[in-house]
C-alpha cells in the first residue's frame, strides 16, 4: 500500500490490512491419516490455516470445546497451541517432530482417510501483530456457511495442485493460499457468526463499518472521538463504547495502532525520511511520532528505518 490515498477506490479496511501487512505463504503441508492419531503444536506468534480435504478431524484448543472438521472446512488459528485427532480423548504426540525435517512438508499416519492440508502466514516486515491482535485465537469456516463456494472452489484447485508434480507448483499452491486465506477471512466475516467477532464484526456492522472505511480512507486526518461519532451517526458516549465493545480497544487507539502500523511497514520499505512519514501517517510533531512509535515498538524510527530488528515486547 502506498501511504498516498488520492488514487484509491473508496476504503476497504480489511484489503488494506492485508495489503499493508504483505502476508506471504511461507511453508504449506499436507496431513494423512487413519486409525488412531493426535498431533499438537505449540502457541506462536504466526497466523496458520488448516483446511480438511478428506474425512474429518477434530481441532482442540485451549478454553474451547473440541470442534469436528469436516471435508471442505477451513480454521484460522493464531496465537494459540492446538491439536488437530481422531479422537480428541487420545494421548497427543509433537506435530513439530515430524514436520521438523527441511522440506518434509508431507506425513501419512497410517493411512489416508484424512487429508488435510495446512499453511504458516509470515507478513512483510514483520507485521503480524496488527491483524493478529484484531483476530480471534481462531476462526472456523464451515463447508455449510454462507460465502463459502469460494472457498470451496481454491481448496479444490490447491488439493489438486498439491498432490501432483508438475512445473510451477510451488509458486502455484503458494499462490492459491494466499487467495484461500483471504477467502476464508471474507466467507467468516459474511457469515452470521462474526457478528460478534472483534474486528471483523465491525467491518459488517453498518455503523462501525463507516467509521473503519472513513478512518482508512484518510488515515493523517486529526481525527477526534466526536468525529467518528458523527460519521458513525451515534452520540459520543454510545459510539466510544459500541466501538471499544466491538473492536476491543477505544477508537482513538485504534487510529494510532494503525498510523503505527502503516509508518513501520513504511519505514522498512525505506519509502521516504523519517519526518516524511510521520506527517503521511497524521502526527504534526515528529518528536511525537518518535514518543509513540519507540512506546509501541521499543524501537525508533530511525533504527526501524536502517533495519534494526523490533525489540521483544
Amino acid at each position: 500500500m502506498i501511504l498516498s490515498q488520492s488514487s484509491r477506490e473508496a476504503a476497504d479496511p480489511l484489503s488494506d490490512v492485508l495489503d499493508v501487512l504483505g502476508p506471504r505463504i511461507s511453508r504449506l503441508t499436507r496431513l494423512e491419516a487413519a486409525n488412531d492419531w493426535s498431533l499438537e503444536f505449540p502457541a506462536l506468534d504466526r497466523l496458520k490455516f488448516v483446511a480438511l480435504l478428506k474425512g474429518t478431524s477434530w481441532l482442540i484448543l485451549p478454553d474451547h470445546a473440541p470442534r469436528l472438521m469436516g471435508a471442505g472446512d477451513v480454521c484460522l488459528i493464531g496465537r494459540t497451541p492446538y491439536a488437530v485427532a481422531s479422537d480428541p480423548a487420545l494421548p497427543r504426540t509433537d506435530g513439530r517432530s515430524l514436520f521438523g525435517s527441511p522440506g518434509r512438508d508431507a506425513v501419512q499416519l497410517g493411512g489416508s482417510d484424512m487429508i488435510s492440508i495446512g499453511g504458516s502466514v509470515s507478513f512483510a516486515e514483520g507485521n503480524a501483530d496488527f491483524l493478529l491482535d484484531m483476530l480471534p485465537d481462531f476462526l472456523l469456516i464451515p463447508r455449510s456457511s454462507p460465502g463459502s463456494g469460494s472457498v470451496a472452489t481454491i481448496l479444490a484447485l490447491l488439493g489438486d495442485e498439491m498432490a501432483q508434480a508438475r512445473l510451477g507448483r510451488g509458486i502455484v499452491t503458494a499462490r492459491l493460499a494466499e487467495v484461500l486465506l483471504v477467502e476464508a477471512v471474507r466467507a467468516h466475516a459474511d457469515g452470521g457468526e462474526a457478528a460478534g467477532m472483534g474486528w471483523l464484526g465491525a467491518l459488517s456492522d453498518p455503523r462501525l463499518g463507516r467509521v473503519l472505511r472513513a478512518v482508512h480512507d484518510d488515515i493523517a486526518r486529526p481525527w477526534t472521538v466526536a468525529q467518528l461519532a458523527s460519521v458513525a451517526n451515534m452520540s459520543r458516549a454510545a459510539f466510544s463504547a459500541h466501538f471499544t465493545r466491538r473492536v476491543g480497544q477505544a477508537p482513538l487507539a485504534y487510529v494510532r495502532a494503525w498510523r503505527l502500523t502503516l509508518a513501520r511497514a513504511a519505514l522498512g520499505r525505506g519509502d521516504a525520511d523519517v519526518a516524511s512519514i510521520a506527517s503521511k501517517v497524521g502526527y504534526t510533531s515528529q518528536s511525537a511520532f518518535g514518543h509513540a512509535f519507540r512506546r509501541s515498538f521499543g524501537i525508533s524510527p530511525r533504527a526501524c528505518r536502517q533495519g534494526r530488528p523490533l525489540a521483544d515486547r
